[in-house]
């Protein structure tokens, strides 16, 4: 299983077709999601019809909840990274559910994650 950041499904309703490809070969029963990045593509939705079409993509996906021991690691990176590195809540909650299920991470953004010691980061061929 590899968790999915938000940006990556962003990219994927852009039509990015090398992010398409690459999540095609990953196969989407190996794709997972974080309640944080439902919560930002919901969020996002600039209408009714995105909404209902963003839920419907969302519920092919195995979305991993926000447990209580997910939310204290995700305040302690916070306390650690968050001056030094500007590691937002959003961000910490994601890398906290890719450590805690001992998931690599696929991101566009590397910068916000690579200093986490702990974070296997994917890297798509």
């Amino acid at each position: 299983m590899i968790l999915c950041d938000t940006n990556i499904l962003i990219e994927i309703y852009k039509d990015n077709t090398k992010i398409i490809e690459s999540v095609k070969q990953i196969g989407q029963e190996n794709i997972a999601v974080s309640d944080v990045t439902c919560a930002e593509l919901l969020f996002g939705a600039r209408n009714k019809k995105e909404l209902q079409t963003i839920r419907k993509d969302l519920n092919k996906l195995t979305v991993l909840p926000i447990q209580s021991s997910i939310s204290a690691f995700a305040v302690e990176l916070v306390e650690k990274y968050a001056l030094s590195h500007k590691l937002s809540l959003p961000d910490a909650l994601i890398a906290a559910t890719a450590i805690t299920h001992n998931m690599e991470l696929y991101t566009l953004n590397t910068k916000d994650f690579r200093f986490l010691e702990d974070v296997k980061l994917f890297v798509a061929e």
